[in-house]
């Protein structure tokens, strides 16, 4: 007996995208034409209005912000939506929180679920229970994600290989490692921040003197993979950040400063770099 019925089709079907971060927007194409082409899959399966919501192109779906989403819950209570089409449950949601609310909401007004391996129905207890399953196993999987790539780059960084920007004065070599920036100009430019420094002993004076002086300052500029120097009036973070970057003392770090995260309107949103450590608690 089929879970599609004349109630459902006479509703809409709305197909559901979504890629995690803006690299896989640019590159994983593949990924979205088979998503894309989920629109045909609900026509076959005999709906006429398919709607198509791409808003969370390039956003996480661990429980942060979505608009896509939030679009997407709004039409499932208005009573609008036959069936929400995804490629797996780690599309629709990565975090019990969306989850659990979109499966409530389905079951509430009779919405289906579709994904390439089958159509379920919220109402169903059997239907529930698997898909309660296939969002924790969604979850569980982005917590092991996250938790390989963070041992994956500290293991790196105690090997002192990490190297994901290269301050200003520096360049990577071909070999990995990072050497002074071969530009004269650039070199006696960092070396005039610890001139200055040492004889004014005030960052703010040192700014002073650049300004008053019109004096210029190498800027690292990243864009289409590439590194480039601008030069332009420093600000007080630039001079800081020269002054306190142990970099600059030939010494390489790891973990300097920590993250926390922060529930705003009923999401977490993640701070980052906002909490300075003691030195003792680097951990490379």
């Amino acid at each position: 007996m089929s879970k599609i019925s004349a109630e459902h089709l006479c509703r809409d079907a709305i197909v559901y995208i979504r890629q995690s971060t803006s690299y896989q927007v640019a590159n994983n194409l593949e990924s979205q034409r088979r998503q894309y082409a989920l629109a045909d899959r609900a026509r076959r399966l005999g709906w006429s209005d398919v709607q198509i919501v791409d808003d969370d192109l390039g956003r996480s779906g661990a429980g942060t912000a979505r608009p896509g989403f939030e679009k997407l819950l709004a039409a499932i209570c208005e009573g609008r939506v036959g069936a929400v089409v995804s490629l797996e449950a780690s599309r629709l949601a990565r975090n019990g929180r969306d989850w659990h609310t979109l499966l409530e909401f389905c079951g509430l007004v009779g919405t289906l679920i579709v994904d390439e391996d089958g159509i379920y129905d919220p109402r169903s207890i059997n239907d529930r229970l698997l898909l309660g399953m296939k969002g924790t196993m969604s979850e569980m999987e982005l917590s092991v994600f996250r938790q390989r790539s963070l041992e994956a780059l500290k293991q790196k960084a105690r090997r002192g290989e990490l190297l994901l920007t290269v301050a200003v004065g520096y360049v990577k070599a071909e070999d990995g490692r990072i050497e002074k920036d071969p530009d004269r100009r650039v070199q006696d430019s960092i070396a005039l921040v610890f001139r200055k420094f040492a004889e004014l002993q005030s960052i703010r004076q040192v700014l002073l003197w650049f300004r008053e002086e019109q004096v210029v300052f190498p800027a690292v500029v990243h864009g289409h993979g590439k590194q480039t120097t601008e030069w332009k009036a420093p600000v007080y973070y630039t001079l800081h950040h020269v002054l306190t970057n142990p970099v600059y003392a030939g010494a390489f770090v790891f973990g300097r400063r920590g993250t926390r995260v922060l529930i705003e309107g009923g999401r977490k949103r993640v701070v980052r770099d906002s909490i300075r450590r003691n030195w003792k608690d680097w951990e490379v």
